[in-house]
């Protein structure tokens, strides 16, 4: 089921109509009010959210969802106004899987839906641990020694990552295309500013988290 949430009702039964046309079954929301509401009853495979929303915007709806409850890991693809690339960034580094920027094309949208539910799709994993750091991607929990770290959505996806591959050098563009997302514009010091925010919230178990000279970063587990 995919739920798009757009005021705009000629704009939203276009995409309805498109999606269910490909052969998705759709519900359409005008506003994040009414959207919300239904979360709490039903569960979507992904959302297309407008930023531009009455009331409650796209962004802090997003933020909502991403927040660490039960609704951060469902994807969600913004809708962004032509020239408005501050939405852009910010949605993604709140945790969005991709954006459309408007006015967009029907079939890039179908498009883009189809490759992030391809991405997202992922099996059950299992829970990822060095030493006394686990982190469990059902419950997307990070523990040290016993003790709850609170990440953000990208320092998560991060860490998972890492440790999904310890010893393995990734470099800033493909941590940028990994956990940003594929058509992320944004500079490399994105990665360095949450690598350097990421070690400090670990305490001793940043330290594996180590850079990797003129390449990116890689995570070793201590002996």
């Amino acid at each position: 089921m995919i739920w798009c949430v757009e005021d705009d009702d000629s704009i939203r039964e276009i995409e309805l109509y498109t999606l269910r046309s490909t052969g998705f079954e759709v519900k359409g929301f005008g506003d994040g009010k009414a959207f919300l509401e239904a979360l709490e009853t039903e569960r979507p495979e992904l959302v297309i959210l407008d930023v531009m929303l009455p009331g409650m915007n796209g962004v802090e709806i997003l933020r909502r969802m991403k927040s660490g409850g039960r609704f951060a890991d469902i994807p969600v693809i913004m809708a962004t106004a032509k020239g408005t690339e501050y939405d852009k960034v910010q949605s993604l580094d709140i945790g969005a899987d991709d954006y459309l920027v408007k006015p967009f094309g029907m079939m890039e949208m179908v498009s883009r839906v189809k490759a992030v539910m391809r991405r997202c799709c992922r099996h059950e994993e299992k829970r990822l641990t060095a030493g006394g750091l686990t982190v469990d991607p059902e419950e997307r929990t990070v523990t040290a020694d016993g003790v709850r770290i609170a990440l953000t959505y990208k320092e998560f996806e991060l860490l998972r990552l890492f440790l999904s591959r310890p010893g393995f050098a990734f470099t800033r563009d493909r941590l940028l295309s990994d956990v940003w997302g594929m058509d992320y514009l944004g500079e490399s010091r994105t990665v360095d500013m949450h690598i350097k925010t990421l070690r400090q919230k670990l305490g001793h178990y940043g330290k594996m988290i180590e850079t990797v000279r003129n390449v990116g970063y890689r995570l070793e587990i201590e002996p």
